[in-house]
């Protein structure tokens, strides 16, 4: 099968161009179907003319070919404030959820050169050119040293890096112009702070250290795979792991129900930990970044790019908050919201009611007195409903705290996880058992 590759845009010049010519592409079909509509009397709206199938394929289609932060900022507005965006924007952005077409051959080599010098190969027995994956930031390939032993170098490509700030900024404009970015939120702080993770995610040299934290986290449990970082040959722009085998975590869809449970109590374990043992979350929940290993039940992690410390108030407010929806305490919760950052200022009334009724009912697994099943819930429809009639409702609607939305990010990713995989898990009394740990260790 031959796989579709495409040069990765290198200069600042060259990625604002795309953007700008995409603008321009789609004003003109913009300007050509609304010319036609009025031909044939027809009455159509800027945004029926925006979200054309044509337009939306080009918009898709450009952004996963700039990847880095064009991207990834489409990533994370569509997963992590999904409830801010129109249903058709939210569409859009998460069509680039998907793997990057990978750099041509001529590109890539051109990149271990300027790292490792013209004899890049040397540091190699076997280096195979076509990657295994490809993303936003990088792509990862299987490699061999001398001695046999397997490793996946993930290498970043050219000029995604120094181009991040201009990419956010040219794309929020072009979101901002389209009429799709509601209007009444301020989305300026996620939009800041997706530089700053883009940023983050771009340095190599950052993930190593927070994968090798985890290692140390996670030293003593036997639940837990992750690889390790080969320090000599990594750099800001390449990062060589010790290669774990695994298979992809969708392929426990066949395995026995007790199986699937587990993985599943694994991941919410894990989570639990990040969120209020270790402060340290990984908040890129893809699919792509967990493996599992049938034989001994171990989950794979991996990919530490998007990997977050929390404050120690935000870790709190948490554990306030799932303790008081575990008791579905409405005073409790809105303490513990306003603990986390979501009442800064006076607000009314009724849109404190309304984040405490998101936030209960986004805590129905845990207040669930038994198994859970995830894949006969329609919990995130209904979370979803529940947060446009509030954005359209409220006056004083805001975006919550970044921190927070980070949070939720992999929560929803988790939920979507266990609804693949069909499972069953007893939420109320993992947590019970967590906290009953936790406290045992404190003392």
């Amino acid at each position: 099968m031959t796989i579709k590759q495409s040069a990765v845009p290198t200069s600042r010049f060259s990625r604002a161009a795309s953007l700008g010519s995409l603008a321009s592409k789609v004003a003109g079909n913009m300007l050509f179907s609304g010319a036609k509509a009025w031909v044939a009397g027809r009455d159509t709206s800027r945004q029926e003319l925006l979200l054309q199938p044509k337009n939306i394929q080009r918009l898709t289609e450009q952004l996963a070919h700039l990847r880095g932060a064009a991207m990834k900022l489409g990533q994370l507005l569509s997963m992590d404030s999904g409830e801010l965006l129109t249903p058709e924007l939210s569409a859009i952005l998460a069509r680039l959820r998907a793997e990057a077409t990978p750099m041509p051959h001529k590109q890539l080599v051109q990149v271990m050169r300027n790292h490792w010098g013209d004899a890049w190969l040397e540091h190699l027995s076997h280096f195979e050119l076509r990657p295994f994956a490809a993303a936003s930031i990088g792509q990862v390939h299987i490699s061999y040293t001398e001695m046999g032993k397997k490793l996946a170098v993930k290498v970043q490509y050219p000029g995604i890096a120094k181009g991040i700030a201009s990419d956010v900024d040219n794309l929020a404009y072009l979101l901002k112009i389209s009429g799709l970015l509601p209007k009444n939120v301020d989305l300026q702080p996620l939009i800041d702070e997706a530089k700053q993770q883009l940023i983050n995610e771009a340095d190599y040299e950052l993930e190593a250290r927070y994968l090798t934290r985890y290692r140390a986290c996670l030293a003593d449990d036997e639940n837990y795979v992750i690889p390790k970082v080969v320090d000599e040959l990594s750099s800001k722009q390449i990062l060589v792991m010790h290669f774990v085998e695994g298979q992809e975590i969708e392929a426990l869809v066949d395995a026995q129900q007790a199986l699937r449970n587990k993985a599943v109590e694994q991941l919410l374990r894990l989570f639990l930990n990040e969120l209020f043992t270790f402060k340290l979350i990984q908040t890129d929940p893809n699919f792509a970044n967990y493996q599992y290993q049938m034989d001994q039940q171990r989950l794979v992690l991996l990919d530490f790019g998007a990997t977050r410390e929390l404050p120690q108030h935000i870790s709190n407010g948490y554990l306030q908050l799932l303790s008081a929806a575990a008791k579905n305490d409405r005073a409790e919760v809105a303490a513990a919201a306003k603990r986390i950052g979501y009442f800064g200022q006076e607000l009314a009334q009724e849109y404190i009611d309304n984040v405490v009724d998101i936030f209960l009912l986004a805590c129905e697994p845990l207040s669930c007195q038994g198994e859970y099943d995830f894949a006969k819930s329609d919990l995130p429809k209904r979370i979803k409903e529940l947060g446009l009639e509030m954005s359209t409702a409220s006056q004083y609607w805001h975006a919550p705290p970044v921190d927070a939305l980070f949070v939720h990010r992999k929560l929803a990713g988790l939920f979507l996880i266990a609804a693949k995989l069909g499972a069953k898990v007893d939420v109320n009394q993992l947590f019970t058992e967590f906290k009953l740990q936790r406290n045992k260790q404190s003392d």
